[in-house]
């Protein structure tokens, strides 16, 4: 009998390879393709719960090596897990660590790498003070089952960028084992659903591989999330690769891209058919002052929008603008008032958000090809642009 898995997908409508779906969660629903903001220490930097919802985010990220390490996943569990926890009701995705062991372990003073990586699992020392850890892919299971998101991802091992064969080969078949090993530790696997990961670098032979290695679990799988790009190849290897491997991921599943946040990346991903997408970068650029618009990236601190009394970007119906002018979101900026990191995160996210329910919109319409060349041929003028020519006021 087939397992009955708590996370699920339907199919909505299709527009070549690019899919409009729902993944039906233990907190809601999902309408895909969707952008997920990254809350890595269960809050999205700057941003309230509340926020969230106002600008109709469905489902967003934590984080299990960060949790883990502060306040501690124990303690989340011990005030009912994540949503409660953070005051968020919709669902939850949290990863499983494993990036941000291999990225943040702590380095010697010749720069040498003090994470140590055995068939066990991982050790590691904490970015925060240098203590010893060790993460397993059991452990990794048992922190995000405390956790309690509605997506759980396994422990995998992320390869450096642009890894050749050689590294990437042994690579893959550690992670199917550990992906067995995530299966079997995972103790909620009615409430949580388990996504698994396909690696493989820029080979697609090898990218087939790792899918082919990890279907042969695919009864305990609610979704594939494709890793281990994004990570420093050239954009077209990324693109190539996702034209490849998407397709072959199960259509009744949904397919997640890790770690992509911008968007002429985001269009060419859900062109390949992929259904959820996250990353930092949305608030990370706002926080230091860097706006996406319809006509490319702004920086709003620059000295030209000082009397600029336009909104970050006409025709946005956000919040930040309806109300406020570049030149006061400048002038926070300038004073280094909270307020302005917060607007611009604010907007970002909007920006994002929006951009993928447009997209689902013009799937369903049979238009997303049509959606994509408008928004990308806009997107790409940047400064060429009169609509960037600061507008002052009085002028």
């Amino acid at each position: 009998m087939e397992k009955k898995l708590p996370v699920t997908y339907k199919i909505v409508a299709t527009d070549g390879k690019a899919r409009a779906g729902v993944v039906e969660t233990p907190h809601g629903n999902i309408e895909t393709p969707v952008f997920m903001p990254v809350g890595t220490q269960a809050t999205v930097k700057t941003m309230t719960p509340e926020e969230l919802e106002e600008i109709g985010a469905e489902i967003i990220l934590g984080n299990t090596y960060h949790l883990y390490l502060r306040p501690s996943d124990e303690l989340v569990h011990k005030f009912g897990g994540l949503h409660k926890f953070m005051n968020w009701k919709r669902p939850i995705l949290t990863d499983s660590g494993g990036f941000q062991v291999f990225s943040l372990g702590a380095r010697k003073q010749d720069g040498s790498s003090l994470v140590k990586i055995t068939e066990e699992g991982v050790n590691f020392r904490s970015h925060l003070d240098g203590s010893k850890h060790f993460i397993s892919p059991e452990k990794s299971i048992n922190i995000q089952n405390n956790l309690g998101a509605d997506i759980v991802m396994l422990f995998d091992e992320c390869p450096p960028g642009l890894s050749d064969k050689k590294y990437l080969i042994p690579s893959i078949e550690r992670t199917t084992r550990w992906a067995k090993r995530c299966v079997e530790a995972h103790r909620n696997p009615t409430t949580q659903g388990l996504f698994a990961i396909v690696q493989g670098g820029i080979y697609e032979d090898l990218r087939e591989k790792s899918l082919n290695e990890l279907m042969e679990m695919n009864e305990s799988f609610s979704g594939y999330a494709i890793g281990g790009l994004a990570v420093g190849e050239p954009r077209e290897d990324m693109y190539r690769i996702l034209d490849y491997i998407v397709e072959k991921c199960p259509q009744d599943k949904p397919r997640y891209l890790m770690g992509v946040g911008e968007p002429i990346d985001m269009l060419e991903a859900v062109e390949s058919g992929i259904d959820m997408m996250d990353c930092v970068q949305p608030s990370r650029i706002g926080r230091h002052g860097t706006v996406f618009t319809k006509y490319g990236r702004l920086v709003i601190k620059n000295a030209s929008y000082s009397e600029d009394e336009r909104p970050l970007d006409e025709g946005c119906q956000c919040y930040v603008c309806r109300n406020y002018t570049r030149a006061y979101i400048r002038h926070l900026f300038k004073a280094d008032e909270i307020l302005g990191q917060r607007l611009a995160t604010y907007h970002n996210l909007y920006f994002l958000l929006h951009m993928m329910k447009n997209s689902r919109k013009a799937i369903i319409e049979k238009k997303f090809k049509e959606y994509k060349e408008e928004f990308l041929e806009n997107y790409t003028l940047g400064k060429k642009s009169e609509w960037i020519i600061p507008k002052k006021i009085g002028v």
